[in-house]
């Protein structure tokens, strides 16, 4: 009776045409999507690096200490701040330097801290010898909220194996990097500090990130451009010092303060 009436089989003819489309779309679009992402991991992958120190008569020899990632002429590497080590054990010949690769292939290279930027949170290091494959710095003036991004790095370091794992992250807010706090008990010096400088903005992304991926680029899945770079530390501190529980939400800062940053001469 039903598919004897007219009005049912109408709706039935649309609902299978609306229905063909659809796989027809997601058979067109999701594989290409993702063939594409792929092709991106696989061009950024050898630029993104390991931070950290090595000591010879320490075991393990290699500290690692966040994500970098090479941009430039191939020998500056930019990573978080906050992973550069205050003093060096100089007299047990510790050393600055990169982690070149992934698992049993990584290989640490010397660099020297070229430049600085605490208040964003920045750190610009160079290489010598070889220069390793480089990421172009894009525009973030440009990036708009509900961007579809992904980032590169070393989540929880060595203790995952110093393998390269990518998240994708939609850009869900462009938000100060640090807000008025409701009561004195949630102030800190870094905080109070902060407050008295200019505002900057910083992304928030709807991705997780992992303790070792601070400094890990932040870029866009088409094209692998650099549009920010990831910070765990340093933003969480400062936007959420009135939550006891962490929120899992992630951030980071745009590229524009890392042009400025390598726009400096030698600190």
């Amino acid at each position: 009776m039903i598919a004897r009436n007219p009005i049912y089989r109408n709706a039935f003819a649309s609902a299978s045409a609306l229905a063909a489309v659809l796989v027809l779309f997601c058979v067109a679009h999701t594989p290409v999507e993702a063939a594409e992402l792929s092709r991106t991991i696989a061009a950024v992958k050898p630029s993104v690096v390991g931070i950290g120190t090595h000591q010879r008569t320490r075991t393990p020899a290699v500290r690692f200490a966040a994500t970098g990632f090479v941009v430039g002429d191939g020998l500056s590497v930019i990573t978080n701040a906050h992973s550069i080590p205050d003093l060096l054990d100089v007299a047990n010949r510790e050393t600055l330097g990169v982690v070149v690769g992934s698992g049993s292939q990584a290989q640490f290279r010397p660099a020297t801290l070229a430049g600085l930027d605490k208040e964003h949170d920045l750190a610009h290091l160079r290489l010598s010898g070889a220069p390793l494959p480089a990421l172009t710095i894009g525009d973030s003036a440009t990036v708009l909220e509900g961007r579809d991004l992904a980032f590169t790095g070393f989540p929880l370091g060595m203790l995952l194996g110093l393998n390269h794992a990518t998240h994708r992250a939609m850009l869900a807010a462009i938000t100060p990097a640090v807000m008025p706090q409701l009561g004195s008990r949630n102030l800190n010096p870094r905080v109070l500090s902060q407050l008295q400088k200019s505002p900057f903005l910083i992304f928030q992304l709807d991705g997780t990130a992992y303790p070792g991926n601070s400094g890990s680029p932040l870029y866009d899945p088409e094209d692998g451009v650099v549009y920010g770079i990831i910070n765990a530390v340093l933003v969480k501190g400062l936007k959420e010092t009135a939550i006891s529980t962490p929120s899992g939400i992630t951030y980071a800062i745009p590229a524009t303060y890392i042009r400025q940053l390598l726009d400096r001469k030698n600190d």
